[in-house]
């Protein structure tokens, strides 16, 4: 759980001074497939970072294949520098950066074309309800794209200021 002073995600409906923008659709309960159009889960809520005064990660509560998916937790070396975790029972939910999906608006769809499903099983995942740390934010943004991982890009106060974080569309 994180501090509540230091917190910093909020739910959108945490926040009464906040809505979807008029010309974005709220994707709330909108299936999310993989970048082999895989079907991952649904967006169950939205979260925002009021510093940068927009959303910046989709909850999405996982679906239960993704959740059952079997990998080798152990087939990674230590010394390759990847640690693996084990996610616990209730633990259904994850987040997506909102600027690694699109949103496929005719077929009420977020694509996360950039993520396959083996990624998705293995990513870090939290009960509904539970606050969202930036260790925790650390840890699924490293899933997504480890080449990225830089220590000194997760401590600034322009964490949000990237691609992974801006919204994407696909209107057609």
């Amino acid at each position: 759980m994180t501090d509540k002073k230091n917190k910093n995600l909020f739910y959108l409906h945490e926040l009464s001074d906040y809505k979807v923008a008029d010309h974005y659709p709220d994707v709330r309960d909108w299936e999310v497939k993989d970048s082999a159009s895989r079907t991952i889960g649904k967006v169950d809520g939205l979260l925002v970072n009021k510093t940068a005064e927009r959303v910046v990660y989709l909850d999405v509560e996982v679906a239960e294949n993704v959740i059952q998916a079997e990998h080798e937790i152990y087939s990674v070396k230590a010394s390759e520098g990847i640690h693996e975790f084990q996610n616990e029972d209730g633990e259904d939910h994850l987040i997506i950066p909102i600027g690694m999906v699109e949103l496929d608006t005719e077929n009420q769809l977020v694509l996360a074309r950039k993520i396959n499903y083996e990624t998705f099983s293995k990513t870090k995942r939290f009960k509904k309800g539970n606050d969202i740390n930036r260790d925790y934010e650390i840890q699924v943004f490293d899933s997504y794209l480890p080449a990225k991982t830089d220590e000194s890009r997760h401590v600034k106060d322009d964490y949000y200021n990237r691609s992974e974080f801006e919204v994407n569309r696909d209107d057609s």
